[in-house]
């Protein structure tokens, strides 16, 4: 069987002149996100947010409109673009940055001065897109999850340097120094005659180079001790080392509060503090205040448990639920952990779990805290259990003085335990999308406000793609108009 020869679809001549040009605005269509870009940067108010040059000046060269770099950079960040050179070639090749732009194309350096120059602003574009969602009932404004995240800072390991680490290099430098100058001593000793200048003058070369190594070492210990810091870092001075098990060389420290009723972002915060305790109620209380509630529950993992922040929930309005870690000596060494001790608020006494009543009997202060020990010492000396309690003499129970705010989240989680299930469903979405589909998992920029702008950038970018997944383009435009 002869099959006939059909021709392929082809495109039109590129040199044919058309009577009718083709508009731009045909090639976006109604539910091209851009449409919302538009509409939503246009009803910003950027002279309130922060922004610079919203008024162009009288005299001189024109410059670009705040307003067109900010939808550059909104689009960006939606469509994984985060670089100023990768935005430049995109004003002169995509359609519907040139669709969004009106054919404008800044340059590179144009482009990435505005997110220098505009760090601060961001912020503020963030939490207004979160009251654009807040007035479309997409925060359920219940149910808060907190979680941190480490994100590669542009620093290296190499570049970054601990008290102990840098006593260790100069230790190491100093031996290597002694060797080498002991094997230029034996070299000098022989006298037989034997050629051996090249071999002498490359040791002291090398001498010379851990010498200036060792100098630069001792500079960054001098500095540290002069400012007080426990890490140096050399090229982004604000990064700092972060957890083994982060996986994460040198970075910051990303936090975020999910409301979980839609996994949308109401608070986000980039610190250099390498641990999550101590970041709980900052975070919470930033997202309630913008959420604008009364009163509002808060879930995080066992990293954030600590009493001063608890406490500072509470005061604020906020229901915490954060899970105890077994710390402490008894914990490491199998002995019976604190929980096992039954508290009588009533009488202000602990049972052990021989059934013995332990008073409160010395009284001391940590830092801001006042801790009270509760004691037996009668019954200890001859009760069965002390080896599986105490390797002392006798068990010491410590107890804060406001320990009554632990008790209460304790019993707030024995009665919803689901609660952590919610909170692992809700955090990791977000974490999930920014790091692997925005590929979000290092920063462009250096120290520490200009990282928080960019990140801001991050956020509002995965809360725009979560909303447009829930409510549709056409929802959100009629929202900006309202």
């Amino acid at each position: 069987m002869v099959f006939s020869s059909m021709a392929h679809i082809s495109g039109s001549d590129r040199s044919q002149l058309l009577l009718l040009p083709e508009s731009v605005d045909d090639y976006v269509g109604a539910d091209n996100p851009v449409r919302f870009i538009e509409a939503f940067v246009d009803g910003l108010d950027l002279n309130a947010a922060g922004f610079g040059r919203v008024a162009p000046k009288a005299t001189g060269r024109p410059g670009y409109d705040p307003a067109d770099l900010l939808k550059l950079y909104i689009y960006g960040y939606l469509n994984r673009v985060r670089s100023s050179r990768r935005l430049e070639a995109e004003t002169q090749r995509n359609i519907e940055v040139i669709w969004l732009l009106r054919h404008l194309t800044p340059d590179f350096k144009t482009i990435a001065d505005f997110r220098r120059d505009n760090r601060a602003a961001f912020r503020q574009v963030f939490r207004e897109f979160v009251l654009l969602c807040r007035q479309l009932d997409l925060f359920g404004r219940e149910l808060l999850a907190v979680d941190g995240t480490r994100i590669k800072a542009v620093n290296n390991r190499d570049r970054n340097f601990s008290r102990e680490k840098l006593r260790k290099s100069i230790r190491a430098n100093d031996e290597r120094l002694e060797e080498y100058l002991k094997r230029l001593d034996e070299g000098d000793a022989q006298e037989d005659g034997t050629p051996g200048g090249g071999r002498a003058d490359n040791l002291a070369d090398k001498i010379n180079a851990i010498r200036d190594r060792r100098d630069r070492l001792k500079g960054h210990l001098e500095e540290l001790d002069r400012s007080g810091d426990d890490q140096l870092s050399l090229t982004d001075p604000d990064s700092r080392a972060m957890a083994p098990g982060t996986r994460v060389g040198v970075g910051y420290n990303a936090q975020i509060a999910v409301d979980t009723k839609h996994k949308l972002i109401a608070e986000q915060e980039i610190h250099s503090k390498v641990s999550d305790m101590g970041l709980l109620a900052q975070t919470a209380q930033a997202a309630k205040d913008v959420l604008g509630v009364e009163r509002i529950d808060v879930v995080a993992d066992r990293g954030y448990f600590k009493i001063e922040d608890i406490e500072a929930c509470e005061a604020a309005g906020i229901d915490a639920y954060v899970p105890k870690p077994q710390r402490g000596p008894p914990g490491r060494e199998g002995l019976f952990h604190k929980d096992t001790f039954r508290y009588d608020q009533t009488n202000d006494v602990y049972f052990c779990p021989a059934g013995q009543r332990l008073e409160p009997r010395y009284k001391s202060k940590v830092r801001d805290n006042v801790i009270i020990d509760y004691a037996n010492r009668a019954a200890c000396s001859d009760c069965p259990l002390r080896p599986r309690c105490t390797k002392g003499k006798f068990r010491k129970v410590h107890r804060f003085e406001n320990e009554a705010v632990l008790d209460r989240m304790a019993a707030r989680l024995q009665a919803r335990p689901e609660v952590l299930d919610q909170r692992r469903e809700s955090v990791e979405h977000p974490f999930g999308s920014i790091k692997q589909w925005m590929n979000q998992g290092a920063f462009l920029m250096r120290r520490l406000e200009n990282v928080r702008g960019e990140f801001s950038l991050t956020a509002l970018a995965y809360n725009i793609r979560r909303a447009i997944t829930i409510v549709g383009i056409d929802a959100l435009i009629e929202a900006v108009k309202a």
